[in-house]
C-alpha cells in the first residue's frame, strides 16, 4: 500500500460545507497556498486553513452577497466585493474591518492588492476599474476603456502595471502612474476570464472562454504565443515558481504549457469540476472549486508532472519525439525582467484628475453612515488555536504555520478508501498471532478522502500506530495484515466486523489471552474517533441527496441523474440508480447516454455493491434498448430530412460505442475466478450480441 501512495499524480484533499448558502467565489493565498477564503450568498467571507475543515474565521458586514474575494501578497489582508458594489477590507491579524470602499455600481467581479504599497484594484460590471488607496476612503483613479465587463486584475510584479481582461474579448494594460492604456491586445474570440504576469519576465498570459490561452510580449507588445490545447473554457492560470511553464486550470483537468515553441508538456486529469483558483507550494499544485455549498480542494504532485521537454509542438512537429530543453530558459535571453522598486508607491506619484480622483458614491455617504455600517461589521474567530498558529504577529520570528508547511500527503492509490476506516486503522493495535478484520462497507460507500490523517498503511514499513510496550523485537509475522490487505480485490457488500478495528480488543484479557487490553476509557476514545468524520460525510451525502430529489421535482429523472453525475460522487450515482433500476418505466434512450458511462466506473470499482448496481442498470438496457439500437444503427438512410430520426441515430451511435467500451471491461473481468468472475460471465454472454453489430 506504502508503494501505491506514491504512484499517484492528483486527488482529492478535502470537501466540506463552507456555507449555509452557495458558495459564488474562492480564493487562495498565493504566498503560503495553505490558506483558503470563501464568499458566499449568505453575506460572509469565511477563512479557512486548507485540509481542514474548520473554518478559522468569520467575516461579516456585508449586505448583499459576497462576489469576489481576494489575499493581499503578504496574507495579512483579505478583500471581498459584493453585488452592490461595495468593497471591504479587513486586517486579519487584527481581526477587525480596516476600511469599507464604496464606489462602483454593480457587482464586484475582480480584486487585486499591489504587491508593494497599500493600494487595491477593483473591477465590476459596470465596466470601470478602480484604484483605492486602502488608508482612505475613495478611490485614487478611475480607468475606464472597457465596453462590458471587467472579470479579472493582475499588477505586474514592479507594481507598475495592471492588466485586466475582459467580456468585450480584450485584454488592456494600465500605466499606474500615467493614468493611462498603455496598451490593448484583441486576438480573443470570447470573453477573456483570467490574465496572468510572468513571476520574472516581460510576459503576460491570458485565459479565454474560446478555450485559448495568449501570451504577450511587454516590450514589443505582440503575441509571441497562442496555446489551444484546453477542451473548455480557460479559468485559471499560474506560472510556475520559476516561470519555466504555464499551468491551465479548465473543468477535470490540468494543462502544462510551455512556449516559444508553443507545447503542451503535460494533461493531469483532476476531477475538480469548475475550478476557481490555483496555487503552488511545496511542489505541490493546490486547486479549489465550489459548488452549491460545498467547497473542495484538490492535489496535483508536480513532481509528477513533466515541465518540460518530451512535447509535441502543436502545429509545428506531429510526431512524438522529445525536445532538447536548452541550458537556461529561453524567455531570459529574449526580454527583459521587471526591476521590482525596493520603496513602496505612493499615491501622489500618480496623476490624477478632479473628475477622477474621488468616489462620487462614497462622497454621498455621510461619515456617520459609514460608521454605522462599520460597527456592523465583525470579525468571529471560531477556532482560537488555528488562528494564533497561522495570523501570528507581524513581529513573531515565523511569519508561517509550521505544523502545514509539509507537502500534504498522498491517499492509498484506491481513492474509495473510506476515510472513517483510515483514521480507525491509525488507532489500531496489530495483534501478531491474528490476521487484521476485513474493513466494512456499507451498501453504498461514501466516497470521501481525508488526507490529514496519515494511516499506518502508507508508511514505508507499517508499523503500530501505538505498540504496546515490549522488551521483545517485533515478530516477522506482522506483515500479514498488510498482504491480506492487498489480497482484498473487492470489498463485499455485507460483512459482519467493521472496518480497521480489532473486535478482539474489547474482550476480556482472560478471553483472548492477552495482556495490556484496552482500558474503557481507551476503547471509548478508539470507537468515539472516527464518530464526527462520518457524521460529516454522511450530512454531505444527505445533502447532496436532497438536491437530486429537488431537480427530480422540479425538472424529470434525467435531469435529476444528471445532476447526480455532476457532484463526482460514485455513492450518490448509485443511490440513483438503485431507485431508477427498480422502475423500468422510467428509462429512455437520453437516460442510458448518460448512464452508461457512469456504468464502466461502477463495474471497476472495488465494491461489490455498485459491481451489482452497475450490472443491474447495464441489464436493463441490453434487455429494453439492445432491440432498438441495433435495428436503428442496421437501417438504411432514409430519403429526404428527418431530424427525429437522425437524433435518434447520433443517440444510438453513442450508446452503441460505450456498450463496446463496456464489452470489453466485461470480458477482461470474466476471466476472475470466482462468484465475482461468474457474474461478469453472465453478463458476457448477455452482450455477446454486440459482436455480430461492432
Amino acid at each position: 500500500m506504502a508503494a501505491a501512495s506514491t504512484t499517484k499524480i492528483s486527488w482529492r484533499l478535502q470537501e466540506f460545507e463552507a456555507h449555509s448558502r452557495t458558495v459564488s467565489c474562492l480564493s487562495l493565498g498565493k504566498s503560503s497556498g495553505r490558506l483558503l477564503a470563501t464568499g458566499g450568498e449568505d453575506c460572509r467571507v469565511n477563512i479557512w486553513a486548507v485540509s481542514k475543515a474548520n473554518c478559522v474565521m468569520s467575516l461579516t458586514g456585508h449586505k448583499n452577497p459576497v462576489e469576489c474575494v481576494q489575499f493581499s501578497v503578504s496574507e495579512e489582508q483579505v478583500a471581498a466585493g459584493s453585488q452592490s458594489g461595495s468593497i471591504r477590507v479587513w486586517d486579519l491579524e487584527a481581526a477587525k474591518l480596516l476600511r469599507t470602499l464604496m464606489g462602483h455600481k454593480a457587482n464586484i467581479t475582480g480584486l487585486g492588492f499591489h504587491p508593494f504599497g497599500n493600494f487595491l484594484a477593483s473591477s465590476s460590471m459596470d465596466t470601470n476599474i478602480k484604484l483605492w488607496d486602502v488608508r482612505r476612503k475613495g478611490y485614487v483613479f478611475r480607468y475606464k476603456g472597457h465596453t462590458e465587463a471587467v472579470r479579472n486584475l493582475a499588477f505586474s510584479p514592479d507594481g507598475k502595471w495592471l492588466a485586466s481582461a475582459s467580456d468585450d474579448c480584450t485584454v488592456k494594460l494600465w500605466d499606474l502612474f500615467q493614468g493611462k492604456t498603455i496598451t490593448e491586445f484583441k486576438s480573443h474570440s470570447a470573453a477573456v476570464n483570467v490574465v496572468q504576469f510572468h513571476p520574472n519576465e516581460y510576459l503576460l498570459a491570458s485565459g479565454s472562454s474560446d478555450r485559448c490561452i495568449k501570451l504577450w510580449d511587454l516590450e514589443k507588445f505582440t503575441m509571441v504565443g497562442s496555446l489551444e490545447g484546453d477542451t473548455s473554457a480557460v479559468r485559471c492560470l499560474l506560472f510556475g515558481p520559476d516561470g519555466s511553464c504555464l499551468y491551465s486550470g479548465a473543468s477535470d483537468s490540468l494543462r502544462v504549457f510551455g512556449w516559444e515553441p508553443d507545447r503542451c508538456f503535460d494533461v493531469v486529469p483532476v476531477g475538480w469540476g469548475k475550478v476557481s483558483d490555483l496555487a503552488v507550494c511545496n511542489q505541490q499544485l493546490i486547486g479549489v472549486s465550489h459548488q452549491l455549498s460545498s467547497v473542495s480542494s484538490y492535489v496535483v504532485d508536480l513532481k509528477r508532472v513533466k515541465k518540460s521537454g518530451g512535447a509535441v509542438i502543436q502545429g509545428i512537429i506531429q510526431d512524438n519525439k522529445p525536445l532538447t530543453d536548452p541550458a537556461e530558459p529561453k524567455g531570459a535571453a529574449l526580454r527583459r525582467n521587471y526591476d521590482r522598486p525596493t520603496t513602496t508607491c505612493s499615491s501622489n506619484r500618480m496623476k490624477r484628475s478632479d473628475t477622477d480622483r474621488r468616489s462620487p458614491d462614497g462622497e454621498r455617504r455621510s461619515q456617520s453612515e459609514d460608521e454605522a455600517e462599520d460597527k456592523q461589521s465583525s470579525a468571529e474567530i471560531h477556532n482560537a488555536e488555528d488562528y494564533r498558529e497561522i495570523f501570528q504577529p507581524k513581529h513573531a520570528i515565523s511569519r508561517t504555520p509550521p505544523r502545514i508547511s509539509e507537502p500534504f500527503p498522498a491517499p492509498p492509490e484506491d481513492e474509495s478508501v473510506l476515510a472513517i476506516g483510515r483514521q480507525l486503522t491509525d488507532m489500531m493495535l496489530p495483534s501478531p498471532d491474528k490476521q487484521q478484520a476485513p474493513p466494512l462497507a456499507t451498501s453504498t460507500p461514501v466516497q470521501r478522502v481525508e488526507p490529514t490523517v496519515v494511516s499506518c498503511a502508507k508508511r514505508p514499513n507499517p508499523m503500530p500506530c501505538n505498540p504496546a510496550p515490549s522488551s521483545q523485537p517485533a515478530p516477522p509475522t506482522q506483515v500479514i495484515p498488510t498482504k491480506s490487505q492487498q489480497q482484498l480485490r473487492v470489498i463485499p457488500s455485507s460483512r459482519n466486523e467493521p472496518l480497521g478495528l480489532n473486535v478482539a480488543d474489547f474482550l476480556p484479557a482472560a478471553a483472548n489471552h492477552r495482556g495490556g487490553a484496552l482500558s474503557d476509557d481507551s476503547a471509548l476514545s478508539q470507537i468515539k474517533k472516527g464518530h464526527d468524520t462520518m457524521c460529516v460525510m454522511l450530512s454531505s451525502r444527505h445533502r447532496n441527496l436532497q438536491t437530486v430529489r429537488s431537480v427530480w421535482a422540479r425538472e424529470d429523472v434525467k435531469s435529476a441523474l444528471d445532476a447526480a453525475v455532476s457532484m463526482n460522487d460514485l455513492s450518490i450515482t448509485v443511490d440513483v440508480l438503485n431507485i431508477v433500476n427498480l422502475q423500468p418505466s422510467l428509462w429512455k434512450l437520453d437516460l442510458c447516454m448518460t448512464v452508461l458511462p457512469q456504468i464502466d466506473k461502477l463495474l471497476q470499482s472495488k465494491y461489490e455493491s455498485y459491481m451489482q448496481t452497475g450490472s443491474t442498470s447495464l441489464k436493463l438496457i441490453m434487455k429494453h434498448f439492445w432491440t432498438l439500437i441495433s435495428e436503428t444503427l442496421k437501417a438504411s438512410p432514409a430519403v429526404g430530412v428527418d431530424i427525429t430520426r437522425e437524433e435518434r441515430h447520433q443517440k444510438c451511435r453513442e450508446c452503441c460505442r460505450h456498450l463496446k467500451n463496456l464489452s470489453n471491461v466485461v470480458k477482461n473481468r470474466a476471466r476472475q475466478v470466482g462468484r465475482h468472475g461468474n457474474a461478469f460471465k453472465e453478463l458476457q454472454l448477455l452482450m455477446a450480441p454486440l459482436d455480430e453489430v461492432l
